[in-house]
C-alpha cells in the first residue's frame, strides 16, 4: 500500500528533513507518524503527496513508484489520497455541502451523484442537518467533521490526516478520532501524523516514531513513548 525503501530528503541547506527512512503500512492499517517539531513529519507528507521528490530512495504507493509517475499521472495519484489538515481549509463562501461536493466537481462527478453521495458523506460524520450552514457557522468540531467528509467523499483508499486535532479541545479531539477509526473499520487505510499524546496513547494503534529524520521506533500497538 504505502512504502518508503531508504528514504533520504536533503534541502539545499545541506539539511537532512528525511535520512534513510523505511517502513511498509499495509491495506486497511491506521498507523500514527509521531515526533517533535523537526523530526521530518512535514517532509513525509509532502513527500506521500508528491510534493516533494527524495533525493535518494524510493516512493510506492498502490503499488505505483513515484520515481516513474509521469506529471500527468500525479493528478490521478492524489485522487487516491485524502487529506485532512490542521486548520481544515474549507471554502469560506461555501456552505458544508458545497465544501463537500467541491470534492466531486473537481473530478467532474456527474450532479445526480453528488446529490447522493454528499449528504450520505454528512450523515456519516453526523453534520446532515447542517448542509445549509457556512463554515463560520460552525465549531472546530464541526468544521473538521466537513473537512473529513470532502476527504473521503470520493472513497479514496488512502487517508492521510495531518495534526488533524491540533486546533481541538480534547472532547472532539477524541470525536475526530473515532470518526476516522470508523472510516479505517470501513477497509480505508488511515496515516495520522500527530503529536498529540493523549489521543496516541489512548487509541493503542501502530506507532512510528521519527527524531531528527530518522525512525526511532515502530510499535505495532502502542504509545507515543517519549525518549527524548
Amino acid at each position: 500500500m504505502i512504502v518508503l525503501d531508504h528514504v533520504t530528503m536533503q534541502y539545499p541547506t545541506g539539511k537532512k528533513a528525511l535520512d534513510d527512512v523505511t517502513f511498509h503500512i499495509n491495506k486497511g492499517e491506521f498507523v500514527f507518524i509521531v515526533g517533535s517539531s523537526g523530526s521530518g513529519k512535514t517532509t513525509l507528507i509532502k513527500l506521500l503527496l508528491k510534493e516533494l521528490n527524495p533525493t535518494q530512495g524510493d516512493i510506492t504507493v498502490e503499488g505505483k513508484a513515484y520515481s516513474k509517475l509521469k506529471r500527468k499521472e500525479i493528478p490521478m495519484l492524489r485522487r487516491k489520497i485524502g487529506v485532512v489538515f490542521q486548520d481544515f481549509r474549507l471554502l469560506k463562501d461555501r456552505t458544508v455541502f458545497e465544501n463537500v461536493a467541491f470534492a466531486q466537481q473537481v473530478i467532474e462527478k456527474p450532479n445526480k451523484e453528488i446529490r447522493r453521495e454528499v449528504p450520505a458523506m454528512l450523515t456519516m460524520v453526523g453534520l446532515a442537518d447542517q448542509y445549509k450552514q457556512y463554515p463560520r457557522e460552525l465549531s472546530g468540531g464541526e468544521q473538521q467533521r466537513v473537512a473529513i467528509a470532502r476527504a473521503v467523499v470520493n472513497r479514496p483508499e488512502i487517508i492521510l490526516a495531518d495534526e488533524p486535532t491540533g486546533d481541538l479541545d480534547p472532547q472532539n479531539s477524541s470525536e475526530i478520532m473515532q470518526l476516522l477509526e470508523e472510516i479505517n473499520r470501513r477497509g480505508t487505510t488511515v496515516v495520522v501524523v500527530t503529536h498529540n499524546r493523549e489521543i496516541v496513547d489512548q487509541m493503542q494503534k501502530r506507532v512510528i516514531r521519527l527524531k531528527k529524520g530518522k525512525i526511532v521506533s515502530d510499535v505495532e500497538k502502542g504509545g507515543y513513548k517519549d525518549e527524548d
